[in-house]
């Protein structure tokens, strides 16, 4: 069957957004492939990552990921960043996956093979050990000759005003200093972006900024680029006529004749609803707006003295001017929402 909506997924900016990360952090990655890669395809981002020589590692943050991306045996670490359950441990160790640990009694529950990396909460209060029982922690995993890193996640970093984000760094240097040498990671998107590079550290874990969005006061930083650009097919062209409606709630009136194109994705595949009456389709070689209230498997647009086809595809966002910034404000979400909000019923094509 044809695919009625596909995900592009650009090689060419992946690479270019991990090196260009890299460089910045003075360090190798462990990326986050995390909810299908912030929804651009957690196996082709994988794959790909994994050719990159910046990249140390994957990361991810449910059990049944990191066991479906351990058995992909792409030669990198893939450490999980929140904890399992008791009975899940076992079998994630036999793959080989790094676990989180933030306490004395998930360090006794590790097999002797595992390998872990210890959580610490310095603000964040998600989870984790607080710096004053992070030490003992660390130490018993030391001892157990388990410990491969230590990390902990900024709260702030991608805010312009730094203050706790410092405040946090500060704690975690403190835990470092009283532990053993380990892979000590804790720069997201933001504190990459941020600081740069953060004396000490192995590793970064870029998120979303190696995907190719941060906010607004980081884009000049350094250049990033959009790695996904969706198009969907036309499936129907036709005619509406002056005092016509389109779509449920009769929202849009045809002033005049318009030729109308219906677009095979809407919200069940991830394209806000919100957007109803804002947006903005790239179709015909112009910008043109959706008519309507957008609807679950598709919306409709003005496509009035445009050749169109039933066939031929239309741009939803992407690397050139209309972007998933621009669809997540009409949508009133953030991108994170946006991107790992794209569907199953999206094919996602490394291009």
């Amino acid at each position: 069957m044809l695919s009625r909506a596909v995900a592009h997924i650009s090689a060419a900016a992946l690479d270019h957004n991990l090196s260009t990360l890299a460089q910045r952090s003075g360090t190798r990655l462990l990326l986050p492939v995390k909810a299908d890669a912030y929804g651009h395809g957690m196996e082709v981002v994988a794959r790909r990552a994994a050719a990159h020589p910046d990249v140390w590692g994957l990361a991810v943050a449910t059990p049944a990921e990191a066991e479906t991306l351990a058995r992909l045996n792409l030669g990198r670490p893939v450490l999980l960043l929140t904890p399992p359950a008791p009975e899940e441990v076992g079998p994630l160790a036999d793959l080989g996956v790094r676990l989180p640990v933030g306490t004395l009694a998930e360090v006794d529950a590790l097999p002797a093979h595992a390998q872990a990396h210890l959580k610490v909460d310095t603000g964040m209060n998600r989870l984790g050990a607080r710096p004053a029982d992070a030490v003992a922690v660390g130490r018993a995993l030391a001892g157990r000759g388990q410990l491969e890193g230590i990390y902990t996640h900024f709260a702030t970093a991608d805010e312009p005003d730094l203050t706790f984000a410092r405040t946090q760094l500060g704690r975690f240097r403190a835990v470092l200093d009283a532990l053993p040498p380990a892979l000590a990671h804790c720069a997201n998107g933001g504190g990459v972006l941020s600081f740069g590079q953060i004396e000490g550290m192995s590793l970064a874990r870029p998120g979303l900024a190696a995907y190719g969005y941060v906010p607004e006061h980081l884009r000049r930083v350094c250049p990033l680029r959009p790695v996904m650009t969706v198009r969907a097919r036309v499936n129907q062209h036709h005619t509406v006529y002056p005092g016509e409606t389109v779509s449920y709630g009769a929202l849009w009136r045809a002033e005049r004749e318009t030729e109308v194109a219906v677009v095979g994705m809407g919200y069940a595949d991830g394209y806000p609803r919100n957007a109803t009456l804002k947006a903005e389709v790239l179709i015909g070689g112009e910008r043109r707006p959706v008519l309507g209230r957008i609807c679950m498997d598709q919306f409709m647009v003005d496509v009035t003295g445009l050749d169109v086809q039933p066939g031929d595809w239309a741009e939803l966002w992407g690397e050139g001017d209309l972007t998933a910034t621009e669809v997540a404000r009409w949508g009133e979400v953030i991108e994170y929402e946006l991107l790992t909000g794209v569907g199953g019923r999206v094919e996602r094509r490394l291009a």
